[in-house]
């Protein structure tokens, strides 16, 4: 039987050498949720290379990891315990599938001497979450064997081959790690990271994931199809890509996608539907069209008989609608599968957006001159909405206050207060959006830049800058509201400067996140820089989204079940957690405490009140 020294040797070189895998493989961060029986992970974890955040709950701590790997597009690990710690990672699985986000899940597991014995903290974790992870590996208990240590080697970078990194076609993936004690590996041993390491060669990465090109017959048809057609393109997430956008070159990056993109809609006249999610809205040019959820319920909506479609559905539920109802030919672009939930599919392309664009061929000097009717079309309907929903500034509403010492007063609409957020973020900065009204709000009043110099882009050279270039984001693939705090201030960790607009469910659903605030106080006291996290929670006192749905009545079961109003001191929250709080009360205010607090590290709470009764009519008259 190994002394207890040989087995702390034996742990720190199997997990060790593990790491090591994983670090020459891309990981660079992972979060830990304390825990006893994933000590080797925690503790060889902190003795490497990674940048390593703590949170001690589980539910958050996958979120946070989520948040991280989604605004970087490099996979994040998160480690846990046993037991119900790791079905508290189960909501992120979720969402990081449905998102195609790379989280690699490390879990602390009992040896098999212990398994269904009735062992505290023991359950069968072996693909615990079933189908909902690409990959999943139930480890060797560490010996100290060398063929062990290779083969921890060989798991990692099996791993790092089905999250698959920084593509559009990353995924979730769980590795159990079933530990007997002791548990404290000598994490402090020379030489426990580099045990079984083979060479390598820097300028080549461990994976080499190429974009598909279309074939030369494959265009022609295609060609031929989209030729005098009357075209619309849906672009939603994933049409240009976010990844590491805090670093110089991949702004230029998105740039340059979004140049490549522009150019095929005008070579075939086809205006670009944006979505929020798509970042395509950081443009100015006449074939972005951002308020076509409006257009749509209109009777005056332009005709269409072609739709090609880019990522992931977009926000919109009257595309649905129209599309239900019109007849169509519907080309789906997607890196891994269609995602048509409405079976409406004509042909799937199964490419990255930017392949398929740049199939085609760049623009002739001839097609950009030539006349884009159908663009021409979208663009003058897109005007008109443009000038009813930035009206929205010059509009307000009486709000029936229900503090201690607040007035009755007319206030601005949940709206102008979207806009005034996109007109005064930071250049270069992150929102992060909740689910339900919040995003709803930015798929309606976040507009693109209104003159040309703010954001057209000139084919054939870089264009200028404008001020406040952001990056979307947001749990889409699922749309639940569990977590959402957490996974925007994981995003928050890739940007100097984050703003998360949120309502009050919502944020109450997570308040535990408020806690990372030690956490990041933490690390900024070790030299780590400390990001400025900017919370903007509208307020409305309960599910105001049930208030545009079926299920609104004047019933009593409404209010109860759907509604739930709350009662909750968004300020002693603030102060329980350490978290510095406003609460504004006008345009003016928002503005001046966005300006005030930019730049300033840490998170900051600031609270905007709102009637829950009669939003929908509020958004209703701008749609």
């Amino acid at each position: 039987m190994p002394s207890a020294t040989d087995h702390s040797v034996a742990l720190a070189t199997y997990i060790g050498a593990f790491f090591d895998e994983l670090i020459r493989g891309g990981v660079s961060a992972v979060v830990v949720s304390p825990g006893s029986r994933s000590t080797p992970l925690s503790m060889m974890a902190y003795a490497s290379d990674l940048d390593v955040y703590v949170d001690v709950d589980e539910r958050g701590a996958a979120f946070f990891a989520l948040g991280l790997a989604k605004a970087t597009g490099q996979a994040v690990a998160v480690i846990c315990t046993s037991g119900t710690a790791v079905a508290n990672y189960y909501p992120a699985v979720l969402e990081a599938e449905s998102s195609r986000v790379p989280l690699l899940v490390l879990s602390g597991d009992r040896p098999a001497r212990l398994q269904q014995l009735g062992a505290p903290q023991t359950c069968d974790q072996l693909k615990i979450f079933g189908n909902h992870a690409r990959q999943f590996w139930n480890m060797p208990e560490p010996r100290g064997a060398i063929e062990q240590v290779r083969y921890a080697r060989q798991v990692a970078r099996e791993a790092l081959v089905a999250l698959a990194p920084q593509t559009l076609v990353s995924a979730p993936v769980h590795i159990n790690f079933p530990f007997d004690e002791p548990l404290v590996p000598a994490y402090d041993r020379a030489g426990v990271f580099e045990l079984g390491r083979a060479a390598s060669h820097d300028e080549l990465p461990l994976l080499i994931e190429p974009s598909c090109a279309l074939m030369p017959d494959q265009v022609a048809e295609l060609e031929r199809l989209l030729e005098g057609k009357r075209a619309i393109a849906l672009c939603g997430e994933g049409t240009l890509g976010v990844f590491n956008a805090c670093v110089s070159a991949s702004w230029d990056m998105r740039d340059e996608s979004a140049r490549a993109l522009l150019s095929w809609a005008r070579r075939f006249d086809i205006p670009l539907l944006a979505d929020p999610l798509s970042q395509l809205r950081n443009y100015a040019d006449a074939e972005i069209i951002d308020n076509y959820d409006n257009i749509f319920g209109r009777e005056t909506c332009p005709e269409f008989d072609v739709v090609v479609r880019f990522g992931r559905y977009p926000v919109s539920k009257r595309i649905f609608k129209t599309l239900e109802t019109k007849p169509h030919i519907q080309i789906v672009v997607d890196s891994l599968e269609t995602r048509d939930f409405d079976a409406a599919t004509t042909t799937f392309v199964k490419c990255d957006p930017l392949a398929f664009v740049t199939s085609f061929g760049g623009a002739s000097e001839t097609s950009e001159k030539a006349s884009t009717p159908n663009i021409d079309r979208w663009a003058e309907a897109n005007e008109a909405e443009a000038a009813l929903i930035t009206s929205v500034e010059d509009a307000s509403f009486v709000y029936t206050c229900t503090r201690e010492g607040c007035f009755n007063q007319e206030i601005a609409l949940e709206g102008a207060y979207v806009q005034a957020l996109i007109e005064h973020a930071a250049p270069r900065s992150l929102i992060f959006s909740a689910n339900s009204m919040a995003i709803r709000a930015l798929d309606t009043f976040y507009v693109k830049p209104s003159t040309p110099d703010a954001g057209v882009i000139e084919l054939g050279a870089p264009r200028a800058r404008r001020a406040c270039d952001v990056t979307l984001l947001a749990n889409r693939g699922l749309n639940g509201i569990d977590g959402t705090l957490s996974s925007a201030l994981g995003a928050a960790q890739a940007y100097d400067q984050t703003y998360f607009l949120t309502g009050d469910l919502t944020l109450l659903h997570d308040l535990n996140a408020f806690a990372l605030q030690h956490e990041f106080e933490l690390r900024a006291a070790s030299g780590k820089p400390m990001p400025s996290i900017i919370v903007i929670l509208f307020n409305n006192g309960g599910g105001g989204i049930f208030d545009m749905l079926p299920q609104k009545s004047s019933d009593p079961y409404f209010e109860r079940l759907f509604l739930t109003p709350q009662q909750v001191d968004f300020e002693a929250c603030g102060k329980l957690f350490g978290v510095l709080y406003k609460n504004v009360s006008g345009l003016d205010e928002f503005r001046a405490t966005l300006d005030s607090w930019s730049g300033t590290g840490g998170i900051h709470l600031l609270e905007v009140d709102f009637s829950l009764e009669g939003l929908a009519g509020r958004f209703r008259q701008f749609q």
